[in-house]
């Protein structure tokens, strides 16, 4: 059901998304609360519809005057509060503006009060963002009450790609589904022994090559160097627990080089004249 709510930015238009319940308050805990006070009537929905079609046109004007005065700002949107009671103008912005010129223009044109508000890339995604790649409304647009920081670990330890346009959502940063299920992730993990880590299994010692995580399984290096999946569960003790990082080409053929460096300065040292006893 459309409605008519008053808020703390005044009154406006809204759309009922569930009933009432402990479940609902505490997902919605911290965040501004209203009172609904009518069904939306087909004045309101005219009006909402005349305020919708003005906001091109005030979005025109703040572009002119924020040209006009100079401002390095990124105009993004401007949302007309149903009940008139002020024009919201979000921009993105490097560093701080001062916009009280531009204010006071908008003010005298506009006849209400202006709120302008700084924001960054993922709310413009929330702002203008239509559908993401999997085919859904976006997140950020929908359900998500608040934006939590995505970090490329998250990435790593669920084997996502690591191509920057494919774990990108619309706007440009990290996807926020990402985290949706790196705590199960992470639990699971805690659970495995790390790559690296000596084990012994019950077809002998092996080595920690890789984990799969939601498998539970783990790549292994048995003695004779056969590479083979195990089940975690087939692991009967950790012998030495590794650093939890694959080890790199270019460290394994370093180390041979030292080790075989070792070994020739040490040849060299036995074939060499011994050494003479001290005070000689």
């Amino acid at each position: 059901m459309r409605v008519i709510a008053r808020t703390p930015r005044g009154l406006e238009a809204g759309e009922v998304l569930a009933e009432a319940s402990d479940e609902q308050a505490r997902i919605m805990e911290g965040t501004p609360g209203g009172q609904i006070m009518r069904e939306m009537s087909a004045d309101d929905a005219n009006e909402l519809t005349h305020l919708q079609q003005r906001e091109r046109e005030a979005f025109e004007t703040c572009c002119k005057h924020a040209t006009r005065l100079n401002l390095q700002m990124e105009l993004i949107d401007v949302e007309h509060v149903f009940g008139g009671e002020r024009l919201v103008v979000y921009y993105l912005a490097e560093e701080r503006i001062d916009f009280r010129d531009l204010v006071k223009a908008l003010a005298s044109e506009f006849q209400t009060r202006i709120e302008m508000r700084q924001i960054g890339v993922r709310d413009e995604a929330k702002l203008l963002a239509d559908y993401g790649d999997c085919g859904q409304p976006v997140c950020c647009g929908t359900f998500l009450s608040e934006m939590p920081p995505v970090s490329m670990k998250m990435a790593k330890v669920q084997k996502a790609t690591l191509d920057p346009t494919k774990i990108s959502g619309r706007c440009g940063r990290l996807k926020c589904c990402l985290r949706y299920e790196y705590d199960t992730y992470e639990a699971l993990q805690q659970d495995l022994p790390p790559i690296g880590s000596d084990i012994v299994t019950a077809n002998g010692r092996a080595r920690v090559l890789g984990q799969e995580i939601l498998a539970q399984q783990l790549l292994v290096a048995m003695e004779d160097n056969r590479r083979v999946l195990i089940p975690a569960s087939d692991v009967l003790s950790v012998l030495k627990a590794g650093s939890g990082r694959r080890e790199r080409r270019g460290d394994r053929d370093g180390e041979t080089e030292r080790r075989r460096d070792g070994e020739t300065e040490r040849d060299a040292g036995q074939e060499g004249e011994a050494p003479a006893e001290p005070g000689a």
